[in-house]
């Protein structure tokens, strides 16, 4: 029995570990583009930008684990097409692989603004290790950094990037940051944070081309940047899926529909992390996710269904963000809730908004706020109902806010 992983990533690393762990004792070949084992990538908007991390820091496991545990690990080669039917896969150097069981998990792409110089080699985009080194060696006191995108990512890069001594601008599109994926609360509270730090963010700003060294903007402004940011979301990387004829969803972002134990439309294939279309079942809905949580979620199901070893339960989705000395942690979705509600004072630095449908959570966004969050998560995971009163009311306890049934 030989399963091929696709993709050396946090999913593709992980799947094949806990292969290992469930008892799979036949070949197991991961293979990666990137010139490196399997790391963590959180860290590189944060830590590794900021020098307080290395390479030892990063790894998923030790260079040697596998070796240890006869995973052959292969970087450095790309797979470029699938032949389903004869359960093979073509790798960049014209040498094909069989497989048993195929698991992809070739993570998403930056989405790439549809304007004229959008393709210059020197933009940035903070998606693997050689993009936060390129990042890092521009950075330092007295540099300029333009950020064009107000996510997750460019927020954590914009506070490393000012703890190094960089001035920055971030430039966001909309009306809010984080509009796609924060309530108005946690908006409005990092934004104020930001510009308390010295981060130049400005909204409703059209970018209308990328220059040398230079950020056009609508309004005829233009930014002069030692290092160019763009951080705009991402699609999912399911190329080879579609090419393979593989279903796959059809929506802004993409991705390869999968089940509940991340089987995809081919039986022998499975596909795991950022690249999936996948099915929440806590939220009753299918959409595509990107976190740590995700990643070792999926490389679970795929792992145990290899095995034949009964389904892990499923677990309520779950995100974080460093930036400065904030730790955002998110749970569950909002799609769905039907008010917002929010629990002590945003000016303290801790706090939390709890977006409710009916009497229920369906997601908390925890600032500083470890008890919330992990109440929230278990209270949406049984979806309990809680009392409005006492959840408002930061001086009781998460474990009292639930309705006695």
């Amino acid at each position: 029995m030989k399963v091929v992983i696709v993709g050396a990533g946090h999913a593709g690393g992980s799947a094949a570990a806990l292969l290992r762990t469930s008892g799979f004792e036949g070949r197991i070949l991961l293979l990666g583009e990137e010139p490196v084992a399997p790391y963590q990538r959180p860290p590189l908007s944060k830590a590794w930008l900021k020098g307080e991390a290395d390479l030892d820091n990063l790894l998923l496991r030790p260079v040697d684990y596998y070796a240890e545990q006869q995973i052959e690990l292969r970087t450095g080669v790309r797979v470029t097409a699938i032949d389903r039917a004869a359960q093979t896969v073509t790798l960049s150097n014209g040498t094909h692989e069989s497989y048993d069981h195929l698991i992809l998990a070739t993570g998403s792409k930056a989405r790439r603004l549809p304007i004229p110089g959008a393709d210059r080699p020197e933009l940035i985009e903070l998606r693997t290790l050689a993009d936060a080194e390129r990042l890092k060696g521009a950075l330092g006191t007295g540099r300029r950094l333009v950020i064009v995108g107000g996510g997750y990512v460019g927020l954590e890069a914009a506070a490393s990037a000012r703890a190094l001594g960089a001035d920055v601008v971030l430039l966001e599109r909309l009306d809010r940051v984080l509009k796609r994926v924060a309530s108005e609360p946690l908006s409005a509270f990092f934004t104020e944070r930001h510009r308390a730090e010295g981060v130049d963010l400005r909204v409703d700003v059209e970018v209308t081309a990328f220059e040398d060294g230079a950020v056009q903007l609508a309004d005829g402004d233009r930014l002069l940047a030692d290092a160019i940011l763009v951080g705009v979301g991402a699609l999912a990387a399911d190329d080879l899926a579609r090419e393979a004829g593989l279903d796959c969803d059809t929506g802004g972002s993409g991705g390869i529909i999968v089940d509940e134990m991340a089987r995809t439309s081919d039986p022998a294939i499975f596909a795991i992390g950022d690249v999936t279309f996948r099915p929440v079942a806590v939220h009753d809905r299918s959409l595509r996710l990107e976190s740590v949580p995700n990643a070792l979620e999926q490389a679970r199901q795929a792992a145990h269904a290899i095995v034949g070893r009964p389904q892990p339960v499923p677990e309520v989705p779950w995100f974080w963000s460093d930036q400065y000395d904030l730790k955002l942690q998110i749970t569950g979705l909002p799609a769905g809730a039907d008010r917002i509600l929010l629990r002590g004072e945003p000016s303290t630095g801790r706090f939390a908004v709890f977006h409710l449908k009916g009497t229920r959570i369906v997601c908390v966004e925890a600032v500083n706020a470890p008890p919330e969050f992990m109440a929230g998560k278990q209270l949406i995971q049984k979806r309990t109902p809680v009392d409005m009163g006492r959840l408002a009311d930061p001086a009781v306890s998460m474990k009292a806010v639930a309705v006695d049934l």
